[in-house]
């Protein structure tokens, strides 16, 4: 378990991560969300001083605290405080061309989810936030209360997978028309009430998927997926490896999709007699079926149960 100065974080997947991108000592790497530096540390500890570690994360309180844990690794660090969907200009800035591999973690931090001003906990009374870069401008109060219903339906819908968004997004609706919704637990208490006494008292917090919808709209989380791994795939140098950790099947959905589209040959008719596309695949994947967390991982993290684990190499 992570723990430095306050920002805590069980770096899920880990060994089998990093293991996962055949580390060279004198590689160039990039962990594109750096978090708690779990998977940062485990990467550098492999490096020499030949290699190189280019550490992403649009929350500045994640680099200012990974860089005391990664201290004795800082001759081969670089602190880059960014999207990870800005890898490209990232590396061109850094005028790095091509890098040895990448690790992402698409999942939210628990230092974020345990912070309760953040507002991203549906269990704790915080102002409506849920910005994972405290700089953004959008937050979840803008979603809540000024988006149409229908767009609130439609959010919580694609985004949560959530049955009764349509009542969800009218009671909201209702609600904002006396006044704002300013605080988590106040949309709690409206999710609850617009929630059949059965369905609130089945499965996980009536809740859950809710924030968790509202939280990838004010991030813009699943549109960057695509473009970000299209753009790590083409920095990677022959051999390189590519390892993303997803935490529901949204986000793996589009991972698996784009790695098996990266994956494609020839897209010629099959009674063409030779290709014509001159289309080759450009990744092979390691493994078609997601890497799980062990059992005792599962026994010492709860919120590694959802965690998927893909990984991918350069052609």
């Amino acid at each position: 378990m992570e723990n430095t100065v306050g920002f805590s974080h069980y770096s899920v997947l880990l060994s089998e991560s990093v293991d996962g991108l055949n580390i060279k000592p004198d590689g160039v790497y990039v962990d594109c969300t750096l978090g708690g530096g779990g998977h940062s540390e485990a990467i550098a500890s492999k490096l020499t001083e030949g290699g190189k570690l280019i550490a992403i994360d649009q929350d500045s309180a994640a680099i200012e605290a990974s860089k005391m844990r990664l201290a004795p690794y800082s001759d081969r660090v670089i602190f880059v405080h960014d999207n990870f969907s800005n890898v490209g200009e990232v590396l061109a800035g850094l005028e790095i061309p091509k890098i040895d591999g990448a690790v992402i973690d698409l999942g939210v931090s628990s230092y974020q989810l345990d912070t309760p001003c953040r507002g991203f906990s549906y269990m704790h009374d915080a102002p409506l936030d849920m910005r994972m870069n405290p700089e953004a401008a959008l937050t979840a109060h803008e979603v809540i209360n000024t988006y149409s219903e229908s767009q609130l339906k439609k959010i919580f819908f694609d985004y949560g997978e959530e049955k009764f968004s349509g009542r969800i997004a009218s009671k909201i609706c209702a609600v904002r028309e006396e006044k704002p919704v300013e605080t988590t637990l106040e949309l709690v208490d409206i999710i609850k009430s617009s929630i059949p006494m059965k369905a609130r008292e089945a499965g996980s917090h009536p809740a859950k998927r809710v924030f968790q919808a509202v939280r990838i709209e004010v991030n813009s989380e699943l549109s960057i997926i695509e473009p970000t791994l299209n753009s790590l795939i083409y920095s990677l140098k022959e051999g390189g490896r590519l390892s993303v950790i997803t935490f529901h099947s949204l986000e793996d959905r589009i991972v698996k999709q784009t790695f098996a589209e990266n994956s494609k040959g020839c897209t010629c008719p099959k009674d063409f007699p030779v290709c014509v596309c001159g289309k080759k695949p450009r990744i092979k994947q390691i493994n078609h079926k997601p890497i799980l967390p062990s059992e005792k991982e599962l026994s010492e993290n709860s919120r590694s149960h959802s965690a998927k684990l893909r990984i991918a190499e350069k052609i």
